[in-house]
């Protein structure tokens, strides 16, 4: 399959980063007047009395603030290379790939958040579990006990559209392998298909190491994995090839 670099932006792609700066301007601006739309859009564990349901959808619209790095980046790669698939696949196609995996890479988060929640309340009593989880939700803990993780647990929210970013991500090494990719650090080429691998197992390592423990590196894999997953479901039952 042949790619022919374009500058041009097919309508979901546009769509899509117009509604990302779009909530993250509304989330600037409301929280000058008392409203954070991280605690009403952003992800949270599902024991945190701040869940709801539309969380797994709605969290991939929001970006961390101050600065503009987080959205900047996302934004770059879905402009890079989502505008490549979604023209090789059409709008429809290209619009169902980015929410599922935007919503798979939620539910996989969510999945290695709840085995480390277990992880570390394994061995604290049910009735003093019962009173972290209650001054968690006020926002509470006590330094150097699993107090503080659980706080931790219920209180912090995943935001960004990484998780769909890096199933486009997946999906333009699978069907461009050996296109080449000019990285900037260092500055050498490289194929697609490399990339790809590397960077899936750079972020494998992150997650298992809990090296920037702030990143959702297992939402990213997530993204990866339900992308690939689509991607062979589709060649199996299409009779276009990607």
């Amino acid at each position: 399959m042949n790619y022919r670099p374009t500058l041009n932006m097919p309508p979901v792609v546009k769509n899509l980063i117009l509604a990302n700066v779009l909530f993250f301007i509304a989330t600037i601006v409301l929280k000058q007047t008392g409203t954070d739309l991280y605690s009403i859009l952003g992800l949270y564990f599902p024991l945190s009395e701040k869940f709801r349901l539309y969380q797994i959808f709605t969290y991939m619209f929001m970006h961390s603030t101050p600065g503009f790095g987080h959205i900047f980046f996302n934004m770059f790669a879905l402009y890079m290379f989502g505008r490549v698939l979604e023209g090789v696949w059409g709008p429809k196609r290209f619009l169902t790939f980015y929410l599922v995996t935007g919503v798979g890479a939620a539910l996989i988060q969510l999945l290695v958040t709840f085995i480390e929640y277990k992880v570390a309340v394994a061995n604290v009593a049910p009735d003093q579990l019962a009173y972290f989880r209650e001054i968690a939700a006020q926002g509470k803990y006590i330094p150097g006990t699993v107090s503080e993780k659980i706080t931790l647990f219920m209180n912090t929210p995943t935001v960004g559209a990484s998780g769909a970013v890096f199933g486009i991500l997946l999906g333009f090494g699978m069907l461009f392998p050996n296109t080449e990719l000019m990285l900037l650090f260092p500055p050498i080429p490289i194929k697609a298909k490399y990339f790809v691998i590397g960077y899936g197992a750079l972020e494998l390592f992150f997650g298992v190491s809990g090296i920037q423990g702030s990143v959702a590196h297992f939402a990213h894999l997530g993204g990866m994995l339900f992308g690939y997953f689509m991607i062979k479901y589709w060649n199996k039952h299409s009779n276009r090839f990607y």
